[in-house]
């Protein structure tokens, strides 16, 4: 049977400014910045602050969890929301059906290593999914590893396996995995070069398909197209599909906007 995932060709400037480093730990791009001081009543513990000159970001302990908060809050064509992972303020989100945004606030240490904190928008489902949509970050000068992600999730819990697509504030893309509860993330990385450098993509998508799950993008506005191959990941029905932001501070906001949403329960309709 054909692979319903075979590598699309790039078009030849896409392929000249992209270059792939296969499950490396995601290295930030530009200058790193002093992280804000969180709120005094907050007490942030030390392997949760992101790297800066000073800092090295580490995982958190192995036996660390804390519980997401959810709510029954319906928006846009979402059904639900949470807090995965509890970040220690608050995230939220809204959609203007008039624009086609959804706008999510959230803190959030970050989405890898064997947990997350994040501000996740979702619908439960079975089946296959194709989901796209741009990505902006209003605020130029927020984190530059805060990442926006299209993802599917086993569960709500922090610790839950996954599959996402993730667009970086510096402009990286990856396709991330955690294989089984509570295990380390893998994953695979875009980064532009060349005339593209620091360029973030005008749109991205992520597709399931069976067990296999793929990533699509549209840097410049040309039709999307699959980037780099999929994986092979099964899920158990139902699961958990949407949209998602984190700000990679673990106490701060920050804010990302997603717009032309396109949500379908089929594969091959990532657009």
């Amino acid at each position: 049977m054909e692979n319903p995932f075979a590598f699309a060709a790039l078009k030849p400037c896409a392929v000249c400014c992209l270059a792939l480093l296969a499950f490396a730990m995601p290295s930030v791009l530009g200058a790193q910045t002093a992280s804000p001081a969180p709120p005094a009543s907050v007490n942030v513990p030390e392997w949760a602050w992101p790297g800066s000159p000073n800092h090295k970001q580490v995982p958190p302990p192995a036996d660390f969890h804390k519980p997401s908060r959810n709510f029954d809050a319906p928006v846009g064509v979402f059904e639900g929301q949470s807090d995965i992972g509890g970040a220690m303020v608050p995230g939220s989100a809204s959609y203007d059906a008039v624009a086609k945004q959804y706008t999510i606030n959230s803190a959030g240490y970050n989405i890898w290593y064997s947990r997350d904190e994040f501000r996740f928008l979702w619908k439960k489902m079975s089946g296959d999914f194709s989901l796209a949509a741009d990505v902006a970050f209003p605020d130029p000068y927020g984190y530059n590893d805060r990442k926006a992600v299209l993802v599917i999730r086993q569960s709500l819990d922090d610790d839950s396996k996954e599959a996402m697509l993730g667009q970086h504030g510096a402009g990286m893309i990856h396709l991330a995995w955690r294989t089984e509860k509570a295990v380390f993330l893998k994953d695979m990385q875009y980064r532009f070069g060349g005339g593209l450098a620091g360029m973030q993509a005008k749109r991205v998508g992520i597709e399931k398909h069976g067990d296999l799950i793929a990533i699509f993008v549209s840097i410049t506005g040309e039709p999307m197209h699959q980037l780099g191959p999929p994986i092979e990941l099964h899920f158990d029905g139902p699961f958990y599909v949407g949209i998602g932001f984190c700000s990679h501070l673990p106490a701060s906001l920050d804010t990302a906007v997603l717009s032309d949403v396109v949500f379908e329960p089929a594969a091959g309709k990532v657009r």
